[in-house]
């Protein structure tokens, strides 16, 4: 049976990335985009609209790029697969995670901007995988590059 695994998406970044190094040194950023929902109008006739967050990662030379040229609020266009992740706390509580592992992250202007300009940072800012506590990326078996 074929299978797939890929994602496109197109938003804005929720927080500015954060750049961190596997053991083996290689170069990890990862970051929140928010995507916004196509409006549609509901049974009641009402419009409505929304925002999802997804929190990305990025590595190799893309990671070093994106952390150098992205900040809040920078329009992104990213193309890559869904990854989970499991791990146990040290209270023993099992956790895991879905983040987006980028493979192209194409820089774009905010919405409604011209590339260039300012302007302060869309939407409010996302909390980190929903407040859970998330166990920095070690590198190996888990992300194979």
């Amino acid at each position: 049976m074929a299978s797939l695994n890929r994602v496109v998406l197109v938003g804005n970044l929720t927080r500015d990335p954060e750049l961190k190094f596997t053991p083996a040194g290689k170069p990890v950023a990862t970051f929140g985009i928010a995507v916004n929902r196509m409006p549609y109008t509901n049974d009641q006739g009402e419009r409505v609209e929304g925002v999802d967050f997804f929190n990305v990662v990025v590595y190799d030379r893309q990671a070093e790029t994106t952390h150098q040229y992205l900040k809040k609020g920078s329009g992104v266009a990213i193309d890559g697969r869904l990854r989970y992740r499991s791990w146990q706390t040290d209270e023993g509580q099992k956790r895991s995670v879905v983040e987006v592992s980028a493979q192209n992250v194409q820089f774009l202007p905010r919405g409604g901007e011209s590339p260039g300009s300012g302007g302060p940072p869309a939407g409010p800012p996302a909390d980190e995988y929903g407040g859970i506590d998330v166990p920095p990326i070690e590198g190996g078996e888990d992300y194979p590059w």
